[in-house]
């Protein structure tokens, strides 16, 4: 009786391969700003933070599907982790941009005046 062991290293490069071509993306927007994603915004927050956000959960999710081996496991599981984490980074995501804008407003409409 003889295992074969598959070697995953076309895998591991296709995945490092992708992960460093996000992030290579994600650094070069952050270097240049453009201003057409910088100076428009969609639900109160500019065009460049929503791809930094979907960029970063997108490795996110990839680096638990890769590295994790989620993509073996049934469905039942997979759905389990995952909605339980998206549900979570949207709830955080809410919470902050409904307080940030909030603590914004304060400062900006009332006598307190911006200390930091």
């Amino acid at each position: 009786m003889s295992h074969e062991h598959a070697s995953n290293t076309k895998r591991i490069w296709f995945v490092f391969g992708l992960l460093s071509v996000v992030t290579t993306v994600e650094v070069i927007l952050g270097i240049t700003k453009p201003a057409a994603l910088h100076d428009n915004l969609l639900l109160g927050m500019n065009l460049l933070n929503w791809i930094f956000y979907i960029l970063t959960i997108f490795k996110a999710y990839y680096i638990v599907w890769a590295f994790m081996h989620m993509e073996g496991e049934t469905p039942g599981l997979r759905w389990s982790v995952v909605a339980t984490v998206v549900f979570l980074v949207i709830y955080l995501l809410f919470i902050l941009l409904i307080e940030g804008d909030y603590i914004f407003e304060v400062f900006k409409d009332s006598t307190i005046k911006w200390n930091f």
